[in-house]
């Protein structure tokens, strides 16, 4: 289980979230809807750890231990995985010891191809890790590393910007691999937290959950679907009553 209780965060000295909460149980994939700057990368951020955003107050549970202070690396090692929005460039790094060293004990040159033949990246392995690859591809290897890392808990930054239509639907069968769509939720050990503007991705991943995020504020939890159909025909500002 994760638990997020009554954050508050600043960058920089700057206060972006706001007594947010949120409680994710294990099997269980919830989506974040709100407008650019609202400060959803910001949760997930500090969800895993960036020294840049720190919790000023309120505390982060992760599996009954309070990770607030926790060092990135550690959070990892306890199961947390991330996909950035816009993830980096690594030069100097192929993408296939990106994924041997994700693998662990459990690597081999089959479960290497394995992974890069459902990412569709078979031919990518010896490549730098997403240098010159397009958006999908680059998204592609990120639900890829995170397939081989498999985390209980995966924070997926918009993961349909700037990827086209056939893209999203491999993308989609990755996180439904990586989430565990294909058992019953009781058998599910793995969490989901899904960052979208777009609701795009809610054609391919199914999720529980949903929160509307404004002014770093979480202003409304419900059904994803009909918070999608909401914000689609009268746009955020409709969310926005709910404050007032």
């Amino acid at each position: 289980m994760l638990e997020v209780k009554q954050i508050s965060v600043a960058v920089e000295g700057k206060e972006i979230l706001h007594d947010v909460n949120m409680t994710i149980k294990s099997g269980e994939t919830h989506v974040l809807f709100g407008p650019n700057g609202s400060g959803k990368s910001t949760l997930i951020m500090s969800i895993m750890g960036f020294p840049r955003y720190q919790v000023t107050k309120g505390s982060i549970i992760f599996e009954g231990k309070d990770i607030t202070k926790l060092p990135i690396d550690e959070r990892a090692r306890l199961g947390i995985g991330i996909s950035f929005q816009r993830p980096p460039v690594v030069r100097g790094v192929k993408t296939h010891d990106m994924l041997a060293a994700s693998l662990g004990g459990r690597g081999n040159e089959q479960n290497i191809s394995q992974l890069a033949e459902e990412a569709d990246l078979a031919d990518f392995l010896d490549r730098e890790i997403n240098y010159g690859f397009s958006g999908g591809e680059i998204k592609r290897s990120e639900m890829m590393q995170l397939l081989a890392q498999r985390p209980e808990l995966s924070l997926l930054d918009e993961p349909e910007s700037g990827v086209d239509l056939v893209n999203i639907a491999l993308i989609g069968e990755l996180m439904n691999k990586l989430l565990e769509k294909d058992c019953p939720i009781r058998k599910r050990k793995c969490m989901g937290l899904i960052i979208t503007h777009t609701g795009h991705i809610l054609d391919y991943v199914n999720a529980r959950t949903g929160y509307v995020m404004l002014d770093g504020r979480i202003v409304c939890e419900a059904d994803p679907h009909e918070i999608l159909a909401t914000i689609k025909e009268k746009g955020y500002q409709e969310c926005a009553k709910c404050v007032i």
